[in-house]
């Protein structure tokens, strides 16, 4: 493997752009997909139903950049097991950024519209797109625009036919509202900034977890100079230092430890807390934290991972914030934990959510979790914030 394909390799999911890639069983979604991958990345057959779950492919589609395309199963699928893959191909609905809604124009347009409406309700900026435009007549194109309501794209996912304005036309809805900066005004150019990062049995054996190396790229960009150490380190690598740095990074499981240490010029956040304006609303999370005041010994606190790592000795989501709220509220709270796309639907059912810094997430997905809270009146938080809050870093 050569070193640009390495380095494309190694883009994270969750800065990707992600595109879902809906229709009808057999309209040439799994081929579409391929045919803009350029390559048999998803099984294509004449059988309806060969897509069953969401299949993932990272690709560089340009101008768009960095993408996951999604595939899903038919939306028309039906008898017991096709109503559970139905549910999975909606549930798709969290993360994407981008959909194109895949028809042959063969059939009523019954589920397309219902469809349209799924995305339009969750503002999905989407492309219409007939495909087997190889085999159908040209004026259906007009048709299709005219019954939904939107301009139809037409593609050959066989010959290639359309793929360029397939691509023009993602391109035309891409919007960036995602901050470009994690430190944003917290570090400036040519600042100094201390990371401090616990190397203890949480930590991933050889490698740096993905928030830290984000971070370190940022101040990079910025020309700032960084300085690594770990909690047990940080004393000493304050006294290494001419002038107090500028700003202080540290693991969220940490801030006890960290902030006594703390210059009182110098400004503390977490990398959790960073995640929080690069993936979520900071405000909402921030006033989620403030709700673990209003917990009882009687209250339901859900804690939600994005990843599905296997639990360590002292995991900060399943350990420490479990017990740092005990102590504080009582050692009746119950805590539920959920990881990876897991995540429930009555949330009414709890009084407080504290989600993970949701790295291996896209932006979308996040918003997507908040927005379920708050339709609950659940207030949510992620783990960052309530570790701040609990250690007092700020109020």
């Amino acid at each position: 493997m050569d070193s640009a394909t390495s380095t494309f390799n190694s883009v994270p999911q969750g800065v990707r752009r992600h595109i879902a890639i809906f229709g009808r069983r057999n309209v040439g979604k799994s081929s579409l997909l391929n045919a803009l991958a350029g390559q048999q990345v998803a099984i294509v057959a004449d059988e309806p139903g060969t897509t069953t779950d969401p299949v993932n492919r990272a690709i560089e589609l340009h101008p768009l950049g960095p993408c996951l395309l999604i595939d899903t199963a038919g939306f028309d699928d039906v008898g017991s097991i096709g109503t559970l893959r139905n549910e999975r191909t909606k549930r798709v609905l969290e993360q994407a950024d981008m959909a194109l809604l895949v028809t042959d124009g063969t059939n009523d347009l019954q589920h397309e519209r219902q469809w349209m409406a799924l995305l339009n309700e969750r503002s999905i900026p989407t492309v219409v797109v007939m495909n087997k435009v190889d085999v159908l007549p040209p004026t259906l194109t007009q048709t299709l625009g005219e019954a939904l309501g939107t301009d139809v794209v037409a593609v050959s996912a066989l010959t290639g036919q359309g793929l360029d304005l397939l691509r023009n036309a993602m391109a035309r809805l891409v919007t960036d509202d995602v901050p470009h900066s994690i430190t944003g005004a917290l570090a400036r150019p040519a600042d100094t900034v201390v990371l401090v990062m616990p190397q203890n049995a949480q930590a991933p054996q050889g490698r740096l977890i993905l928030p830290q190396v984000q971070t370190i790229r940022d101040l990079l960009d910025k020309d700032c100079t960084i300085v690594s150490c770990t909690t047990q380190g940080l004393s000493r690598s304050l006294q290494a230092l001419r002038e107090p740095p500028a700003l202080i990074i540290t693991d969220s499981q940490a801030f006890a430890q960290v902030k006594p240490l703390t210059p009182p010029a110098t400004r503390l956040t977490s990398f959790s807390m960073l995640m929080a304006a690069v993936k979520g609303d900071p405000e909402v999370l921030a006033q989620g934290a403030r709700a673990i005041d209003s917990l009882t010994p009687q209250s339901h606190v859900l804690i939600a991972e994005a990843c599905t790592h296997v639990p360590m000795s002292e995991d900060i989501g399943r350990v420490q914030l479990p017990r740092l709220i005990r102590q504080r509220v009582g050692e009746g709270v119950q805590f539920t934990v959920v990881s990876g796309r897991d995540f429930p639907t009555h949330l009414q059912d709890y009084d407080l959510i504290i989600h993970c810094g949701a790295c291996m997430f896209n932006r979308r997905a996040m918003l997507s979790r908040i927005e379920a809270a708050r339709r609950c009146q659940v207030p949510i938080t992620n783990y960052g914030m309530a570790m701040a809050h609990l250690h007092q870093v700020f109020m």
